[in-house]
């Protein structure tokens, strides 16, 4: 049995290995910018969205902003050499400053002129910066969820740029049939996938493949994908009273390009008689988180080699068990223009 999934627009005959590739346009999401700890305040960062540079930084009230990257005086680039006082991002060229809404407040001589900065909207969820992307430029949809308890930040993270499109790493989660052979873990269906607005949900129970006693060792994972730009897997340890979270952040860099950025936190399950002093739990939870964070890359860079090689296929040929692409596909639909 076969099925077809594809974007709109694309339903027209196949294309040939010999056929220009086509890219996918830019989706709208929140999409992951920096780690919370890189971004302290006064610090000014430059990162890449979109195919356009992005300039971030945080304030002496630490709080963090999102701006396009030029000024508007004499189009210097904020981000190199760019500064913060107090409140305001102040221009490395003439040193005009703007304020947090982006009106440009202060020049060095006279009046400042009637002239603002073009804002991104911001989020910081379990210490991470958030921006909302949007190709036309509208406001957000939805908001940036909370994807683990409040107080809980990765302690250990790994990045990577990718040559795929941004929906190939997300639509990873739901191809269940790479798992075994390119990962060797075995999988079995707790929760079929949903889907409800821009997010899926689902938990699988994965565990190594092949003959030896570690095949015993099956671990439920809850996913959570938020958007295309999030994915959280959740793992309950209740034989050692942890529980870990692994997130997935894809950032679109350019039209064929994402930035793929792992993160890894590690919290207690709270129950009674849990041992240790808080300084050893936290050691152990960054010591676990590390663990984990070296096996995920491991894994990941195998998917990494076939992304970097790979084409997007607008019409996959689907077979049994290829059912949650098929969802997947139809449900990224949303985060496009109609068009």
């Amino acid at each position: 049995m076969t099925m077809g999934a594809d974007l709109p627009g694309s339903r027209d005959r196949r294309r040939t290995s010999d056929e220009p590739k086509r890219e996918l346009p830019y989706p709208s999401s929140w999409f992951f910018l920096a780690l919370s700890r890189e971004l302290v305040p006064g610090r000014v960062l430059t990162r890449r969205l979109a195919g356009e540079d992005v300039v971030v930084y945080r304030t002496g009230d630490g709080q963090p902003y999102a701006v396009r990257p030029y000024c508007p005086h004499l189009g210097a680039h904020l981000g190199s050499g760019g500064t913060v006082e107090g409140r305001n991002l102040v221009c490395p060229f003439h040193h005009f400053a703007f304020a947090p809404d982006g009106t440009c407040v202060a020049v060095p001589h006279g009046r400042p002129p009637r002239a603002r900065l073009e804002h991104h909207t911001v989020r910081e969820r379990n210490g991470f910066v958030f921006v909302w992307y949007a190709p036309d430029g509208s406001p957000p949809t939805w908001d940036a969820p909370e994807t683990a308890p409040a107080g809980v930040l990765a302690t250990a993270s790994w990045g990577t740029e990718v040559r795929a499109h941004v929906q190939e790493l997300t639509e990873n989660t739901l191809d269940y049939r790479h798992l075994s052979v390119v990962h060797h873990v075995t999988l079995r269906e707790l929760e079929p996938p949903r889907a409800k607005g821009p997010y899926i949900r689902s938990r699988l129970r994965l565990g190594p493949a092949g003959p030896g006693p570690l095949t015993r060792f099956q671990v439920d994972h809850s996913f959570l994908v938020a958007g295309m730009g999030c994915l959280r897997i959740e793992q309950p340890l209740p034989h050692i009273g942890l529980v870990i979270y692994l997130w997935a952040l894809h950032t679109p860099t350019g039209p064929a390009g994402t930035r793929l950025q792992l993160a890894v936190a590690c919290a207690d399950i709270h129950r009674p008689g849990a041992t240790g002093t808080p300084l050893m739990r936290r050691s152990l939870h960054r010591a676990v988180a590390r663990g984990m964070l070296g096996i995920s890359v491991r894994k990941v860079q195998d998917d990494v080699r076939i992304w970097n090689a790979k084409r997007y296929e607008p019409r996959p040929r689907l077979t049994v068990g290829d059912e949650a692409i098929g969802l997947y596909r139809h449900w990224v639909r949303q985060f496009y223009p109609p068009s």
